[in-house]
């Protein structure tokens, strides 16, 4: 949980995020190096913009304490438009 908050506060902070939801307490089953693993993990919802994406991914990717974190990226098709533009009122340095 620690590393999730720090994520979520280093994210929004840098202005990277608009919001970061924290879903804790998931139990993750993979597959790593020829073993089956068995982790709790927490699940992290980042709001930004397209724009903002290969920031967030690398800033990830830098201070993850995993070798391979899992950070994928999902199309918003529609949301109410008073809350898209917070989100990219939020992520404008």
């Amino acid at each position: 949980m620690a590393t999730a908050k720090h994520l979520a506060g280093s994210l929004v902070g840098a202005s990277l995020a608009a919001c970061v939801n924290i879903v804790p307490g998931l139990l993750s089953v993979y597959r790593w190096e020829g073993e089956i693993q068995q982790d709790q993990e927490a699940l992290l919802l980042i709001k930004t913009t397209e724009e903002r994406l290969a920031q967030v991914f690398a800033q990830i990717e830098q201070e993850h304490p995993y070798d391979l974190p899992e950070v994928i990226a999902q199309p918003i098709s529609a949301g109410l438009d008073s809350y898209l533009q917070w989100v990219r009122t939020c992520t404008t340095s």
